[in-house]
């Protein structure tokens, strides 16, 4: 397949790197140094005690490159619309555009630049770090999930498998996507924005009983969001995760609470925002994700 990966981050790197193997991948990055060096040195991972060097195309710009097969945003996602507005000369009537990005709700912006049927979105459980320019840590290894809004009349998502398994992934395809997506969101949609708010550790939450009331309540409101979406959810059992993932890591640091800290944009709107938005459609009141959503906006302008 001929594939763009906009964004050239550990995420971004990990996946157009294992791509390039079987595919003709370019890497999109604002970064004119990150780009120098892929095309210089190769994109070098360590990845299994070793470190294993890909040849993907790095770029600044897409002009030239024409239509290609699939588009995979790996930026944040603050910065999707500007990087699909930056990059439409990639979308032609046969292209597919890829999410793996936190959050939910990604799919709204999608379907904005392309057909309902050609976006797909999902989730991945691997994880990497930015050690240097073209220099990635690739941490944990785990399966890519991916599914589609309507039914794969045309059978690409066998194809996308057939492609990244090819190239060391492990891809599943789901047919309620927006599931999985949502089991994630529950755990995201209450530690990153308590944890962003107070600027605690993850362990504080489960610790201290007034941050716990409130995360409990977020729980709460994105459960009867998503049962009004359809999806089957467990309020107790995801609770009791949400407890257990914060006291399990003390130390842990949410994106949210990084980003603020640095006097960073954050995801927020991906994140409690996707439940905010879903919850209108749906007509559930969200009081509590509202609040969070505002404050978070309101710590970010800040003055440093």
């Amino acid at each position: 397949m001929k594939i763009v990966v906009i964004g050239a981050g550990a995420m971004g790197s990990i996946y157009g790197g294992h791509l390039s193997i079987n595919n003709e991948v370019y890497m999109v990055d604002t970064n004119q140094t990150v780009v120098d060096k892929i095309n210089s040195d190769g994109l070098k991972i360590d990845e299994d005690g070793v470190t294993n060097v890909y040849h993907p195309k790095a770029v600044t710009t897409t002009e030239g490159i024409g239509n290609v097969d699939l588009v995979i945003l790996f930026v944040k996602a603050i910065f999707s619309r500007s990087a699909l507005e930056g990059n439409k000369n990639l979308i032609g009537p046969n292209t597919r555009v890829l999410t793996l990005q936190n959050g939910a709700g990604h799919e709204d912006l999608l379907k904005e630049f392309v057909p309902v049927e050609h976006v797909v979105i999902g989730t991945t459980e691997d994880n990497g770090a930015v050690l240097d320019f073209g220099h990635i840590r690739r941490g944990g290894v785990g399966r890519t999930n991916v599914g589609l809004l309507t039914e794969d009349t045309d059978g690409f998502l066998p194809t996308l498998k057939e492609s990244f398994d090819s190239c060391g992934f492990q891809v599943k395809i789901h047919e309620n996507i927006q599931q999985l997506i949502w089991d994630k969101l529950f755990t995201n949609v209450s530690l990153s924005a308590v944890t962003g708010i107070l600027q605690v550790d993850m362990g504080y939450i489960a610790s201290n009983e007034y941050a716990w009331k409130m995360t409990v309540k977020l729980i709460h409101e994105a459960v009867e969001t998503a049962k009004a979406l359809g999806l089957t959810c467990d309020e107790e059992t995801i609770t009791e995760k949400v407890r257990k993932t914060s006291e399990d890591s003390p130390n842990g640091r949410t994106s949210i609470r990084v980003d603020l800290e640095a006097g960073r944009r954050t995801e927020v709107d991906t994140i409690s925002g996707a439940v905010v938005r879903a919850a209108a459609r749906c007509n559930v009141a969200v009081p509590t994700h509202e609040f969070v959503v505002n404050m978070v906006h309101a710590m970010e302008g800040r003055p440093r």
